[in-house]
């Protein structure tokens, strides 16, 4: 850890035991606040925000900012996802590709909903269409990522102030409103529908994802943890190998394909890992990512660049909680799967895949697994969703209004 005038940046341990300790302050004050227990707000999310606002209040007091190491963040959610694919079930994906299909028929026409109510509002307020862009898919949908190529692009021709900062404050706002409105749409539904978690079973009638099995020990614990690593190993060699692909196709993708062969893999040669081992694993490094994260939070650039930016995210997060409600768990079949994947939906909308992984977990831990929607999900997030926002962004971007004829 070093210290200066203006700054406490922390190495990686400080800064992966920061996350720790944010982490179980999030969950003793969600746990003990029944508003957030009633609507499964993630705990990375509750604690996250708290320590931005103390952060916050620090460097307005003392002038002292917290910078966090995150160089080994990523790992972590690399980790998870290979443990979801360990954990997963190709019989389950088999079974579920209908259900994935209409996943997808009510995310297209989700995209051009979104940016088109972005770029309408801009022009309300008066503001550069393209920031309704950035205030729509681009950021709220692509991400930190996505939105810095798409800036770099465009921003100087849309001549719009502090564009940059503007998207970043955008992706960022996003992914903490994403967090934050799942877990109310998905328990509404649950609670109208009177709707619960059931086992999956196969034609022979075994049950494929049912229940926790034994209790977790030292032996499995290991077992599924270097199995994880292994998938992240083979998922990275295989991102290096395809790097030079014309489809970017991401990491952590990579690592749930590659967890996903190696478990169905070994269930055939009689090689089976502990589910519960392999889900603990997931979910702490999930939970730590998230509270990772959520600690970078700038509450003061935000507030310094949103302005007008809030108005429109607060449409689009009424826009979200609508479609969710209405049209993804309608089209989804109206059961608990459906439930889970629109508060699922509502966190890659707004935020990022591992938002949208977050709010599923805090719902399947208060109301019982949804193994469909657990694979559905981050294939949906990481590779389809990127495809069709490309190509709803270039038809925008290529309107008269946009200006960049």
């Amino acid at each position: 850890m070093t210290i200066t005038d203006s700054m406490i940046s922390l190495d990686v341990l400080p800064s992966l035991l920061a996350a720790c300790l944010v982490l179980l302050l999030g969950t003793v004050v969600t746990q003990r606040v029944a508003l957030l227990a009633r609507y499964s707000i993630p705990s990375p999310i509750v604690g996250g925000i708290l320590f931005a606002v103390a952060a916050a209040v620090l460097l307005r007091t003392t002038g002292k900012g917290i910078a966090m190491a995150n160089a080994a963040r990523s790992n972590l959610l690399l980790i998870f996802f290979a443990s979801l694919g360990l954990a997963s079930d190709l019989r389950l994906l088999l079974r579920g590709g209908p259900r994935l299909l209409r996943f997808l028929l009510a995310l297209v026409p989700f995209l051009l909903a979104q940016d088109a109510l972005g770029v309408a509002m801009a022009k309300l307020l008066g503001l550069h269409p393209f920031l309704g862009l950035v205030a729509g898919s681009i950021t709220l949908v692509g991400g930190h990522g996505t939105g810095a190529a798409y800036v770099e692009r465009f921003g100087e021709a849309s001549a719009v102030q502090g564009v940059m900062a503007l998207t970043m404050t955008s992706a960022t706002l996003g992914l903490v409103l994403g967090g934050i409105i799942g877990g109310p749409v998905a328990e509404r539904l649950i609670r109208r529908f009177n709707l619960s978690s059931e086992p999956i079973r196969a034609k022979d009638g075994d049950v494929i994802m049912g229940p926790a099995e034994t209790p977790v020990t030292m032996v499995p614990l290991i077992g599924s943890l270097a199995a994880a690593l292994v998938a992240v190993l083979v998922g990275q060699w295989l991102g290096a190998w395809l790097v030079d692909m014309p489809v970017t196709v991401p990491d952590f993708l990579l690592c749930l394909l590659a967890g996903l062969i190696l478990s169905n893999g070994g269930s055939l040669v009689g090689l089976r890992l502990h589910a519960s081992a392999t889900e603990l694993i997931g979910a702490v490094c999930l939970s730590l990512f998230l509270a990772w994260t959520m600690m970078a939070l700038d509450l003061g650039t935000v507030f310094r660049t949103a302005g007008p930016l809030l108005v429109i995210l607060a449409f689009q997060v009424v826009l979200v909680g609508l479609w969710a409600s209405l049209i993804t768990f309608r089209i989804g079949g109206r059961d608990y799967e459906s439930a889970v994947m629109a508060a699922a939906f509502c966190g890659f909308a707004m935020g990022a895949t591992a938002t949208a992984i977050a709010n599923m977990q805090a719902l399947a831990r208060r109301h019982g697994p949804a193994p469909q929607a657990f694979l559905i999900v981050p294939i949906v997030g990481a590779f389809f969703i990127d495809i069709i926002n490309a190509v709803v962004l270039t038809f925008f971007l290529s309107l008269e209004v946009m200006g960049f004829g």
